[in-house]
């Protein structure tokens, strides 16, 4: 039986597990956390963490593994394709990989290769952003360069804001370093979305619009992703052709990738994150709901150098995936949903708290309550209820 290596077992990331077994696989998994529920769904556990590259390398040499899968895991993709690459496996480049996952190395890559892209440059430490700062037009937006789940992420309107800033992006940076970015005005919603690469050709994308919601706490952490992007499809055809000029560049093979992108009003495209691997919040299944496509089995099948083929995908209906959140730290008392809203559009309901649970304010996808994936009659009325969700779910707190 040949074996899968899959890197990261939450709750959102048992269905490559159980999607490599019903394939056929046999399943090992490495988790740094003793509680993650994957655990008890692969064949074989090991408590390591998914960024410790040689000890990751070295379970992939003890179980001869035949590929290595970070499903839907930014920190792990670079493991994943150093471990493959050093076995011999099918994996994208390792160089190409860190250049994806890494923001200071992705924005030198998109201006030196002519792609529009904000002025950017990596730091780490404080005193080269002040002496570089007039480097800058404000405002600019300090990330962490490694980070996922867009944890870390602040806006500075002032340099007087930079110290904390800093310090809030770097506590998320693993290799403690932070990006310094020309903050860029987008045109209608930012594009979420996920694609298929196969043998370095895109054949597939599905985009969508990112909803945010200025409420939260960190009011850039996207709380929805929509189906299909409302823009006409010259502008869908123009960023697909920029995806695969990138995707050839960089000489990516096989795999799957989750795009945050932004035009501008004249449709100029500009990249924000292509990462290498399945996204979050269930966006796969959401796709799978709106084309029929199952990324989730692309994604196992590339990872073992199976053969992909793709079904006649035509995408349909409007749907979507919405991370249920606090503004407020407190106990749950309650999530009220709109009954109408819950008997008509919630496909699937994925909220992982209960009553009684100490849940935190909205700053990332570490403190999202759960994901609601949702359907909708129209493109108009999807908007509308993920651009404003408080009219129809309300996360109550216990007060005192």
């Amino acid at each position: 039986m040949k074996k899968l290596l899959l890197l990261g077992g939450s709750a959102q990331q048992i269905v490559a597990i159980e999607t490599a077994k019903r394939l056929g696989y046999y399943t090992i998994l490495c988790d740094y956390l003793t509680d993650n529920p994957g655990q008890y769904q692969a064949d074989k556990f090991y408590l390591v963490s998914t960024t410790d590259k040689e000890s990751v390398l070295e379970i992939a040499k003890k179980e001869n593994v035949n590929g290595v899968l970070a499903y839907a895991s930014d920190p792990a993709v670079p493991t994943a394709a150093y471990v493959a690459e050093q076995l011999g496996l099918h994996t994208n480049p390792n160089e190409s990989v860190e250049i994806l996952c890494n923001k200071d190395k992705f924005r030198a890559f998109l201006a030196e290769n002519g792609f529009n892209t904000p002025h950017a440059k990596g730091f780490d430490n404080l005193d080269d952003i002040y002496v570089s700062k007039n480097e800058f037009k404000l405002p600019v937006m300090i990330k962490p360069v490694d980070s996922s789940g867009s944890k870390g992420i602040v806006r500075v309107d002032d340099w007087l804001q930079l110290d904390s800033a800093y310090n809030e992006a770097l506590s998320f940076s693993r290799c403690k370093k932070v990006i310094v970015e020309e903050y860029l005005e987008k045109f209608g919603y930012q594009i979420a979305g996920d694609g298929l690469v196969i043998d370095g050709t895109l054949v597939f994308r599905c985009f969508g619009n990112d909803h945010f919601n200025p409420k939260c706490t960190n009011p850039y952490v996207p709380v929805s992703a929509s189906f299909p992007y409302n823009m006409p499809r010259e502008v869908h055809d123009k960023i697909h052709d920029e995806i695969q000029r990138l995707v050839s560049l960089l000489h990516m093979k096989t795999s799957c990738y989750n795009f945050d992108i932004r035009i501008d009003s004249d449709y100029n495209v500009y990249l924000m994150e292509v990462a290498p691997r399945d996204g979050g919040n269930y966006i796969p299944q959401v796709i799978r709901y709106a084309t029929g496509v199952d990324l989730i089995e692309c994604s196992v099948k590339g990872a073992m150098n199976e053969k992909i083929v793709l079904p006649d995908f035509k995408e349909k209906g409007f749907w979507s995936y919405f991370a249920v959140h606090s503004y407020h730290e407190g106990i749950l008392k309650e999530i009220r949903i709109n009954h109408d809203v819950e008997k008509n559009h919630i496909v699937e309901n994925h909220i992982i708290v209960k009553p009684g649970d100490k849940i935190r304010p909205f700053t990332g996808a570490n403190t999202t309550l759960g994901i609601l994936i949702m359907k909708f009659d129209s493109m108009e009325q999807m908007l509308d209820m993920m651009d404003d969700p408080d009219k129809w779910i309300e996360v109550v707190l216990e007060t005192d």
